[in-house]
């Protein structure tokens, strides 16, 4: 089970891994007996969601927007084309800065938003990967221009983005979560199951969760017992959505 950032290299000892009987699970790129995908025009669009409710609720449906993308990487670019498309249907909010910072790391955030702030000084919402967004926050904070009032949001659910979503004010309100403990259980509960010689899914798609204060502690939750949910199925359908099926005995699919 893993993922490569150059499939072609990994493809044949792949396909002779699967002939021989033996299990393969890939994160989105094949061959592979079962392909977990995380959908990225969705994902892109939960957070461009997030975004737009609070622009509506707290922004007057006004709002100078800084998009940090990852557009340099291709299999991502449905991601920025989502938000791009989301903000395109408000007549009040304006692109400022569409930006793919390099590396994606929290200092060449600081660095391209000290960059947007010189020429844009008064910025509403902020969206990329979390950690650049965490360092676009820290620019901010630094220009004295964070207000409790901006959205800032991130992909990923990491550790700190999820800090700073607990904190009271804080400009950083919403990250785009693909749950990796829930995935991650049900894909060895899927190669278990394969050595059983029962079906198992062929494909997976991981659902994009905007997480908020609303809903962090349930996610929490979630993540300290993922077995708890992957035998539920309510609950392990608002992370996991399950395509086809394979069997190891018959080596049959529908």
């Amino acid at each position: 089970m893993a993922t490569s950032s150059d499939p072609t290299a990994v493809s044949q000892s792949l396909q002779q891994t699967i002939w021989s009987g033996a299990f393969a699970g890939t994160i989105v790129p094949p061959p592979t007996t079962l392909l977990l995908n995380a959908p990225q025009y969705a994902t892109g669009r939960a957070l461009a969601e997030a975004a737009i409710v609070h622009i509506n609720a707290k922004l007057s449906g006004k709002a100078n927007v800084v998009l940090l993308t990852q557009d340099t990487m291709q299999y991502l670019t449905p991601r920025f084309e989502a938000m791009r498309d989301a903000f395109a249907k408000l007549p009040g909010v304006t692109i400022v800065a569409d930006i793919a910072p390099s590396p994606v790391t929290r200092g060449s955030g600081f660095a391209t938003m000290t960059t947007v702030l010189s020429a844009n000084p008064d910025i509403d919402v902020v969206i990329g990967g979390d950690a650049v967004v965490l360092g676009a926050l820290a620019a901010l904070r630094a220009a004295g221009k964070d207000r409790p009032d901006q959205f800032l949001g991130g992909i990923d659910g990491e550790p700190e983005a999820v800090s700073e979503i607990k904190k009271t004010g804080s400009p950083f309100k919403a990250s785009i979560s693909l749950s990796s403990p829930v995935f991650g259980y049900a894909m060895g509960q899927f190669a278990a199951d394969w050595l059983d010689g029962k079906s198992i899914p062929q494909a997976m798609d991981i659902l994009p969760i905007a997480l908020t204060r609303a809903n962090l502690a349930q996610y929490e939750a979630d993540l300290l017992n993922p077995a708890a949910v992957y035998v539920d199925p309510i609950r392990r359908s608002k992370y996991l959505r399950m395509y086809g099926n394979i069997c190891s005995i018959r080596g049959t699919s529908t």
